[in-house]
């Protein structure tokens, strides 16, 4: 009977390692995103172009 608590208890306990694991990558997994941009990006507001930064 200790054997069966314990795999139940060992299977809940490997069940919410792999949620937390899931909801860490999930947490992680955003659109890639440049540490810094190579070539300004022009900005059109009165018809003139800006340089942003």
């Amino acid at each position: 009977m200790l054997r069966r608590i314990s795999a139940r208890y060992f299977r809940g306990f490997g069940a919410a390692v792999v949620a937390v694991a899931a909801l860490v990558l999930a947490a992680n997994a955003g659109p890639a995103r440049a540490a810094e941009a190579t070539t300004p990006h022009l900005h059109h507001l009165t018809g003139h172009a800006q340089a942003l930064r």
